[in-house]
């Protein structure tokens, strides 16, 4: 039995990435002032770019990177169809710009296939073992929904402790499937308070595709990063390797990891308010492993998902068919993902053949034409997949998105609602926009002004399709 996109995905979902699509370099040397400069280039940054434009406004966005894209970032190169090696998914189409942005750019922006798969052994879930885990997953959120009501505690001690044989499925999909990290790191209110992330919606041409499209024509300077931001009185500006940028406002969508991590200096520094929010929300663990098997021998649709019943945290999410293709991503994650990837890529390719092995057989990973792993937690730019709360911790989001004087921090670490997800990091970026240029006095000149941020829907109390499915993700995310 299969079950429904709505039932499966939205009982959790995540994030992770790494490098391909060029974005497009700043041709002129860097300017000596700007309106607004804007730190990083990913969905966030780009979204706050393109609202300065709007409003008539000079803006400068620098990127430490050599791309368009930040924890979205489509590799074209690899294999015979685009691998998003970060985040995959737009979530609630109806309320998402960014859905009907890039079909105005003439990207294939659809909802994702529904075929999804429960694996027991070598051997699918019959409808009744398949419904059994469905109950389980609702009983599992409704008591981390009833705990979070009292106090911000973890989503591991609020759990039921009588889930039997799905005990580890569930903590799964919860858990470093959802967020990035095992339960017993996770804030119940963090999830308790999350927007639901229902409807699955895929960009065939890869998310970091969609962000350097919408990126296209921005003043973006790439290898730029950015070493001092200065924002005491009237001496507001970004040093860089290049020189200086004075600024009347900044907007900083680095990860919450990158910003605790100290590799931006701050003239004064930032109030330990801010920091402390920034340690209270570090990033997940999440990566995929692709592999580029010969034909079909998993014997799967185009774009099928699969879990399995797992007994225990050794265990992971495929993706397989990617676009009709013979690519497939076995997706590690939380603690036992951040423990494999550590040990390397080859460890994780092992694992991935491992698993796909016990669960198909070793004919299905007999001829392995290419395998690469991403590893986000290495990645200094970004060091990690999407921001999860701590236990105590979900109050920091509000805390981090508090403009501090002329300086504006964006990114889907400040989004109440949407973290984890493309959708909150965009979002994110058009209210840090409108918050500078309202410092600014708004619109420059009579053009109108573009319209407020959307407001996130009322969130639902989650039932059996209610666990965080989400992906800056990460995933998401990855």
């Amino acid at each position: 039995m299969t079950m429904s996109r709505r039932e499966f995905l939205s009982a959790s979902a995540a994030l992770a990435l790494t490098p391909a699509l060029r974005g497009i370099a700043f041709a002129a040397p860097l300017p000596r002032e700007a309106d607004v400069v804007v730190i990083g280039a990913g969905a966030a940054g780009i979204a706050a770019a393109r609202r300065i434009v709007a409003a008539n406004r000079k803006v400068i966005v620098i990127e430490a990177g050599t791309q368009i894209g930040g924890r979205c970032l489509t590799d074209n190169a690899s294999f015979e169809v685009p691998f998003d090696r970060g985040a995959r998914w737009l979530h609630n189409p109806d309320s998402n710009p960014m859905i009907k942005l890039g079909r105005s750019v003439g990207l294939d922006v659809a909802p994702a296939p529904p075929g999804q798969r429960l694996r027991i052994g070598r051997r699918n879930a019959r409808p009744g073992e398949t419904e059994d885990l469905l109950a389980t997953l609702v009983r599992a959120n409704r008591a981390i929904d009833d705990a979070a009501r009292k106090a911000d505690l973890s989503c591991a001690a609020a759990l039921p402790k009588d889930l039997g044989d799905w005990a580890a499925t569930v903590e799964f999909l919860l858990g470093p499937y959802a967020s990035g990290k095992d339960l017993k790191d996770l804030s119940a209110l963090d999830q308790f308070r999350a927007q639901d992330r229902n409807a699955m919606v895929a960009c065939r041409q890869g998310l970091g595709t969609m962000i350097a499209k919408l990126g296209e024509g921005l003043p973006v300077a790439l290898s730029a990063p950015a070493t001092r931001i200065t924002w005491s009185g009237r001496d507001v500006g970004v040093e860089t390797a290049a020189g200086r940028i004075a600024a009347r406002a900044v907007i900083v969508t680095v990860s919450s990891n990158v910003l605790a991590s100290g590799a931006i200096k701050f003239s004064p520094e930032l109030p330990k308010r801010q920091l402390d929010a920034a340690a209270k929300l570090t990033l997940g663990s999440y990566d995929h492993v692709a592999l580029l098997l010969s034909g079909n021998p998993l014997g799967l649709p185009k774009d099928e998902i699969m879990i399995e019943q797992s007994s225990d945290a050794r265990t992971a999410f495929l993706a397989a068919n990617i676009g009709g293709s013979s690519l497939c991503t076995v997706d590690v994650a939380g603690g036992f993902g951040r423990d494999l990837a550590a040990q390397g890529e080859a460890a994780m390719i092992d694992f991935a053949k491992e698993w796909l092995s016990k669960l198909f057989g070793s004919d299905a990973v007999a001829d392995v034409k290419k395998a690469v792993a991403t590893r986000w937690n290495a990645q200094p730019l970004v060091q990690g997949a999407m921001s999860a709360a701590v236990p105590g911790g979900q109050s920091s989001r509000r805390v981090l998105s508090e403009p501090i004087g002329p300086l504006f921090l964006a990114g889907e670490a400040t989004h109440e609602t949407l973290w984890g997800t493309v959708d909150g990091a965009w979002d994110s970026g058009e209210r840090a926009a409108d918050a500078a240029l309202k410092r600014l006095g708004g619109v420059k000149t009579d053009q109108p002004a573009q319209p407020a941020a959307r407001k996130p829907k009322q969130r639902r109390e989650r039932g059996a399709t209610g666990a965080n499915a989400g992906e800056l993700g990460w995933p998401g995310r990855r």
